[in-house]
């Protein structure tokens, strides 16, 4: 079997959905006062990265784009078994939308060098937009697989299953190739006890880090800063409301029939009067 491969995951830390996070004025969240987690749909990614580097062979480097603190979801992908993360961190990505997050992460593709395959988690529970992996494939000039739920090499050439409307689709590709993973993917293994040992011992002697995690910013990458943060940003956010705090109630009505169920349902929400269909 042809290989070993040059495998990137792209991963990104996200405000912990357990935790309340405030609004900033200019409508974005405000990051500094929430708790911090690893993407959930980037775990799917993660664990597809992982089992092509088990079965087939290679290298697996996680990319990730935050401010200082996003080290914390790199040091957690080296506990899963990635061989090395890299940082780009830098002040004037913030406020990033997706298009200029795509121009970033592609000038960091770019300065990583060669690969055979890029994994993404398929959207993010921040932004939800799911644009990031198709629009970086773009400006790679790659084919991509969205959605997909099933990921296999065979003659060095790429197999996957996707979701598609009203089924699934199966595909074949070249490599260089991008992939979007869905959630339905295999659900990422316990971390690897080496990987978490080595994460002990880094913690415990953080000058040997930057071994195995690489923290550069936008000159490093030659990148634009013009075509980054809020100034490379089209997306306007216009207004912002607060909905209301996480929680509420909900009451069950069952075993009754519909007209019954309805007259309840009417007379707990102070419905004087309605109109029958």
């Amino acid at each position: 079997m042809p290989g070993p491969y040059d495998i990137f995951v792209l991963v990104k830390q996200v405000p912990d959905q357990s935790s309340k996070a405030g609004i900033n004025p200019d409508g974005t969240i405000d990051r500094a006062k929430a708790k911090r987690m690893l993407n959930p749909f980037d775990r799917y990614a993660l664990q597809a990265a992982l089992y092509t580097k088990k079965h087939y062979g290679g290298r697996v480097t996680a990319v990730s784009m935050g401010p200082p603190a996003a080290n914390e979801i790199l040091l957690e992908a080296l506990e899963h078994g990635v061989d090395r993360g890299v940082l780009l961190s830098d002040r004037r990505l913030a406020a990033s939308d997706t298009l200029a997050t795509a121009y970033a992460l592609h000038k960091v593709i770019k300065w990583l060098g060669p690969f055979h395959l890029i994994f993404c988690g398929l959207q993010t529970t921040d932004g939800d937009t799911a644009q990031v992996g198709p629009q970086l494939a773009e400006r790679l000039d790659l084919p991509q697989v969205t959605y997909c739920e099933d990921f296999e090499i065979e003659n060095d050439r790429a197999k996957a299953r996707r979701i598609i409307e009203g089924g699934i689709q199966h595909v074949k590709s070249d490599m260089p190739l991008l992939v979007t993973v869905a959630n339905s993917y295999h659900p990422l293994e316990y971390k690897a006890f080496r990987g978490a040992w080595k994460v002990q011992w880094l913690q415990r002697h953080p000058e040997e880090l930057k071994k195995y995690i690489t923290v550069i910013d936008l000159d490093t990458v030659s990148a634009d800063p013009e075509r980054c943060g809020l100034k490379g940003s089209p997306t306007i956010v216009a207004h912002t409301d607060k909905v209301g705090d996480i929680g509420g109630n909900c009451k069950m009505y069952e075993g009754a029939s519909t007209h019954d169920l309805v007259s309840e349902v009417i007379k707990a929400s102070n419905i004087k009067e309605f109109v029958k269909a």
